[in-house]
């Protein structure tokens, strides 16, 4: 058997793989429906069932569906599993249709433990993240040369713990940029576990529902960022954003990075 005859088998295999019943992760964007990707929508599309998390996607996605459509906000982890599992024994593809992006507080893990003990294949589709849209909404890019050069994505202990060394009082120490989720609702605590860290002056963003029509931004200075919330009377569905490097959607920082300079000299310019 010749090289370009293994060559053929192999692709044609890899066809075949593809084309069996998958269950897609897929990321909706943080809610403005034309932030979906374009792999993500044509998947979207052509699905036989959906799972989507009724709560947080915009149901524009969903407009002229032709598939079993399923809310996953009143569903638990059984239920959905089940759903998914009788799809694929019908020769269905399913999506499983998440917020932002799948890679943090997506709950997929949980998902993928028990597809792979079914033996479902399965493929996640990453998107974009509430903070990111949130960022550009700001026009702001969250690391500045010489004000901060990491970005920290994090959430108060809620009902679910997080590590010790990874209370926001201890990462406020680094006075990184931080994208804080989920934590709008205890405010107060936000507010004493950064000040541990940050000074009272740091610059605070809050953003609700970033990218929906119903957005909303409010800036501070973290001394009052609990008040801030409370007078806007939001609870949830927010992200807050704290760090020196904020302020430089607001005026010049004075700061720039080596790549554009006319003394770099790098691969490409020399």
């Amino acid at each position: 058997m010749n090289k370009k005859h293994i060559n053929l088998i192999t692709h044609h295999s890899s066809l075949i793989t593809t084309n069996k019943p998958k269950v897609y992760f897929i990321s909706a964007g943080p809610g403005d429906p034309d932030l979906i990707t374009l792999k993500g929508k044509r998947l979207l599309d052509a699905a036989d069932v959906v799972i989507y998390a009724g709560s947080l996607v915009n149901p524009e996605l969903l407009r002229g569906t032709m598939a079993e459509v399923y809310n996953s906000a009143s569903m638990t982890l059984d239920e959905i599993i089940g759903v998914m599992k009788k799809a694929v024994d019908s020769s269905k593809s399913v999506v499983r249709l998440h917020t932002g992006d799948t890679s943090f507080y997506s709950a997929i893990s949980e998902q993928i433990e028990r597809l792979r003990e079914l033996n479902i294949e399965y493929e996640v589709i990453p998107g974009v993240s509430s903070a990111m849209a949130g960022a550009a909404m700001l026009g702001q890019e969250l690391t500045i040369p010489e004000i901060s050069q990491t970005v920290i994505f994090t959430r108060l202990e809620g009902k679910t713990p997080v590590p010790e060394t990874e209370r926001l009082s201890e990462l406020a120490r680094h006075q990184a940029t931080m994208v804080i989720f989920l934590s709008v609702g205890m405010i107060e605590e936000v507010k004493g576990e950064l000040l541990q860290g940050y000074s009272e002056d740091t610059p605070v963003v809050i953003i609700e529902k970033a990218s929906w029509p119903e957005q909303r931004i409010i800036r501070g200075a973290l001394k009052d960022i609990d008040a801030l919330v409370k007078n806007a009377g939001i609870r949830k569905t927010a992200l807050i954003y704290v760090g020196e490097s904020l302020r430089a959607s607001e005026t010049s920082t004075g700061k720039e990075s080596k790549l554009y300079h006319r003394d770099f000299k790098h691969g490409c310019r020399k």
